[in-house]
């Protein structure tokens, strides 16, 4: 394919752009994979990233999209070879180096791993980085000693990408799942998927108190700010918090006290850089934890372009667990 189709976003004076165009591969990032795009989804950096919300993209003019799945077309390493099935997430990939929202990607080896057989290239993109954050985030919890009978697991932001896959496969594994959403109206959403209580986000939003009442045994966190400093206060002697977000701040307006009198771990999760033997671990998991028929439910598909559309939605906490999207 000598002439393909991508998302070109520049920046001039007048703003930000987003334009479909032709390119040619001279007009991406230099790679030693190239790798034809069959399919891609959006995530939240992706929809910061498209709207010009924060500073994600590092060059211009850029293809965003930190996440793809396709199939090799040349590869000068030779861990990869033509017609291998391939997944990408992070990496600076869809911010400083050209991603996934075109028809032919080309990247670094070392940031591709080959699709686990269990998986089609549209499930490993209803996964895509925020459910392989999700897993992450599981081997957090119980790298921490979190095992479900230790008690409940609150999981923030639930609806969302992250927070629905991480809510799925928690329920598979045992674990009594607490979900927080400021969407009431995804109650039953989340029940279907494993959740046994709901609650308001509201609960956790606002300043709370340094220490409170010993409620779960751990927690996936994607929010920051108030909401992890009221999830970590009211973590269980010994617990442990994976988080992995900042959707409500980057700030932790919290205290030493969950940490030195009750031993709570924080663990931060990093998805962007994670080695690959952690990337493939991750995904290995995935194929067994993750209930195929509970990603079909968590997911909808819709034609790339859609991108554009999607990216105020999902900022504005309005889209429900993950999209696919189809390339053509």
């Amino acid at each position: 394919m000598d002439r393909f189709k991508a998302l070109h976003v520049s920046k001039s004076d007048a703003g930000q752009a987003n334009e479909w165009k032709t390119i040619g591969l001279e007009d991406l990032s230099d790679g030693d994979v190239v790798v034809r795009v069959t399919h891609t989804t959006i995530n939240y950096k992706d929809g910061l990233a498209l709207t010009g919300t924060a500073p994600i993209l590092r060059k211009w003019p850029m293809v965003p999209g930190i996440d793809f799945t396709g199939t090799v077309e040349t590869s000068s390493n030779p861990e990869f070879q033509p017609g291998d099935g391939v997944i990408l997430n992070g990496w600076g990939v869809g911010e400083g180096h050209d991603g996934g929202y075109s028809q032919i990607a080309r990247v670094k080896a070392d940031w591709l791993i080959k699709r686990p057989a269990e998986f089609t290239p549209a499930e490993t993109m209803a996964i895509g980085t925020a459910g392989y954050t999700a897993m992450l985030c599981v081997l957090a919890l119980e790298a921490n000693g979190v095992t479900p009978d230790k008690g409940q697991v609150l999981v923030t932001g639930a609806a969302g990408g992250v927070g629905s896959v991480a809510v799925s496969v928690l329920a598979k594994l045992g674990y009594e799942v607490v979900a927080s959403t400021g969407r009431a109206s995804e109650s039953d959403f989340l029940k279907g998927l494993g959740a046994s209580e709901i609650i308001d986000r509201a609960e956790l939003s606002e300043k709370g108190r340094p220490l409170g009442k010993e409620r779960w045994a751990g927690a996936v966190d994607v929010a920051g700010s108030h909401t992890l400093a009221n999830v970590l206060a009211s973590i269980k002697y010994g617990g442990c918090v994976a988080a992995c977000g900042l959707a409500q701040g980057f700030d932790l307006p919290a205290t030493v006290m969950p940490f030195i009198l009750r031993g709570v771990t924080l663990a931060g999760v990093d998805s962007v850089n994670a080695p690959k033997a952690k990337r493939i671990a991750a995904w290995q998991r995935l194929a067994t934890d993750l209930d195929r028929s509970k990603l079909a439910e968590l997911t909808v598909t819709r034609p790339w372009t859609d991108v554009t559309e999607l990216a105020p939605q999902i900022i504005a906490g309005q889209v429900r667990g993950r999209v696919v999207l189809e390339v053509e």
